[in-house]
């Protein structure tokens, strides 16, 4: 292997070694505005396809997550909004640290 090579490679896990933490809660946010994330509201997003996603912003950050059906797993295209658009509150519970811009 050549030099470039290699370094490419130790490069490559070091990337990718932070990004999954073993045994971590994905339900609440450590950042400055902690917060139990099912303490916020979410809306949907309709992605180009026409499926929905859930979606919050707390002002600070954002989160979203495709929105599967939960007896077969398969995403839900309800036709809840037009594709591309959202729907619902999804900035309720949004941070007064910064907020939006917008």
């Amino acid at each position: 292997m050549t030099r470039n090579t290699v370094l490419m490679l130790a490069l490559s896990a070091f990337a990718v070694a932070g990004c999954a933490e073993l045994g971590a809660n994905k339900a609440s946010d450590r950042g400055i505005d902690s917060k139990d994330l099912l303490d916020l509201q979410a809306g949907i997003w309709v992605d180009p396809n026409g499926c929905d996603h859930w979606i919050i912003d707390d002002g600070l950050e954002g989160y979203l997550s495709a929105r599967l059906d939960r007896d077969t797993g398969k995403p839900v295209c309800s036709g809840v909004a037009a594709p591309t658009q959202t729907t619902g509150d999804f900035k309720g519970g949004a941070t007064t640290i910064i907020g939006d811009i917008f």
